[in-house]
């Protein structure tokens, strides 16, 4: 259903409601309508929402219907409230009668707002824990309890054209598998994260790409580790992976440094097509060189023990969480890993415009590390992203930026002019028309 009659059934199915919802009061309406055609009524203005546009999947329909049981209650409810103090006002001594009028109507608007409200919170993935509690805390507030539904509304709108197109869009070219490479795909995580099964680092990215073809491994090394621990895991990995054939990779933060480790130093380089660093310190950080400088040593001692025996309750053999920290710094990042010869060498950075495009810590550092390394992605600076034959930056329009986060969907969040589940799809599709 295209915008245009979606903005004709939700002005009629308000129209309805509105008629329904005064039919009891004082004026015109009142005794139009028999109470069983009022029943059908209401029950048809809180359905119909759910069947007239055809959206693929549950979620989506149930999503999309409660976006428009919003819309209907959004639209309907400034008439209502007019109907009902005309009422009041131009018979003050009816006031028994327009009190049932009043309370049928306020019933009949609550029906679809709570229809609505229900159906989104339950199935939309873009409102987040964020926007829900707003939406609840704020919902008990005059004013902002209406500016809270519009974020609402217009969020779960753009939640079901975005995922509608994105699933007509794998449909249309499912037969093409234009992620289906020669070689597979290793993705590499960044520092303090695991391939957990249950837990994707990559977020939606991976089921994307398999969507269009692509054959999918994981790094499998230590969330915290020195670069040189990490590289010699990951090499043996690769090889793992290869099969005696090659693999791609791609790998994003301290990932990419892990990566180019086991290339240089444990024999992985023969075993690698092509190599796509994302948001990678080649260079470091000097923003961690000032952190190693200025936090006592007692501390760092404290949270890294801290984040070590957590790390081993949950499973990972020798955690190193202060040598990860002390490798990233622009202090031990003198030399930038050459390109291994005979592989496809491209890195992709991105940047923050300001610190609140960027979600918690990002939004905090964002400053601090522009203080001391200039344009970056909240962790890591743009001129450390460079290397390799080809660099691309992404800088989509607007006052937000793309977050070191964002680069990796960690938030799941549908970020305008920036679809990072396509990026991926398009750099995997990229590898296999070079034939990797």
């Amino acid at each position: 259903m295209k915008k245009a009659p979606q903005i004709i059934f939700t002005v009629l199915n308000a129209a309805v409601t509105v008629i329904l919802a005064n039919s009891f009061s004082p004026g015109p309406l009142r005794g139009v309508l028999p109470l069983w055609v009022f029943i059908l009524g209401l029950a048809a203005t809180n359905i119909l929402p759910f069947f007239v546009r055809r959206l693929p999947g549950l979620r989506l329909k149930f999503c999309g219907h409660g976006e428009l049981c919003l819309k209907t209650f959004a639209l309907s409810l400034p008439f209502s409230i007019a109907i009902q103090l005309a009422g009041l006002i131009s018979r003050p001594e009816g006031w028994r009668q327009w009190l049932i009028g009043a309370l049928v109507c306020v019933l009949a608007e609550a029906l679809i707002f709570w229809n609505g409200i229900i159906s989104v919170y339950c199935t939309s993935a873009q409102l987040g824990i964020r926007l829900r509690t707003a939406g609840l805390v704020l919902g008990m507030v005059p004013v902002a309890h209406l500016f809270m539904l519009g974020v609402i509304i217009k969020t779960v709108s753009a939640e079901v054209e975005t995922e509608t197109e994105k699933i007509r869009l794998d449909e249309k070219r499912r037969a093409e598998k234009i992620c289906a490479t020669k070689y597979p795909v290793l993705l590499v995580h960044g520092v303090f994260f695991r391939d957990w099964r249950f837990l994707n680092y990559w977020g939606r990215i991976p089921a994307e790409l398999e969507k269009n073809g692509a054959r999918l491994f994981y790094g499998n090394q230590r969330s915290a580790a020195s670069v040189e621990d990490c590289g010699r895991e990951l090499a043996e990995r690769i090889k793992e992976v290869a099969a005696g054939g090659k693999v791609n990779v791609i790998a994003h933060s301290k990932g990419g440094l892990d990566t180019l480790c086991a290339a240089e130093h444990f024999g992985a380089a023969g075993y690698i097509a092509s190599i796509t660093t994302v948001n990678t310190p080649h260079r470091g950080c000097e923003f961690a060189d000032y952190l190693l400088k200025k936090v006592p040593v007692p501390t760092l001692k404290r949270l890294a023990g801290t984040y070590n025996a957590a790390m081993k309750k949950l499973g990972e053999k020798e955690p190193d969480f202060e040598a990860a920290v002390r490798d990233l710094a622009a202090g031990a990042r003198t030399e930038v890993y050459p390109a291994p010869e005979g592989v496809f060498c491209q890195s992709v950075g991105s940047r923050l415009v300001r610190a609140s495009g960027g979600r918690f810590p990002l939004n905090f550092t964002y400053d601090l590390v522009r203080y001391f390394d200039g344009p970056n992605d909240g962790l890591v600076s743009e001129k450390s992203f460079v290397w390799g034959e080809k660099f691309t930056c992404i800088e989509p329009s607007g006052k937000r930026g793309i977050s070191h986060g964002d680069m990796i969907d960690l938030n799941r969040e549908n970020i305008p002019g920036f679809d990072v589940r396509e990026f991926y799809v398009q750099l995997v599709a990229d590898l296999k028309r070079r034939g990797f």
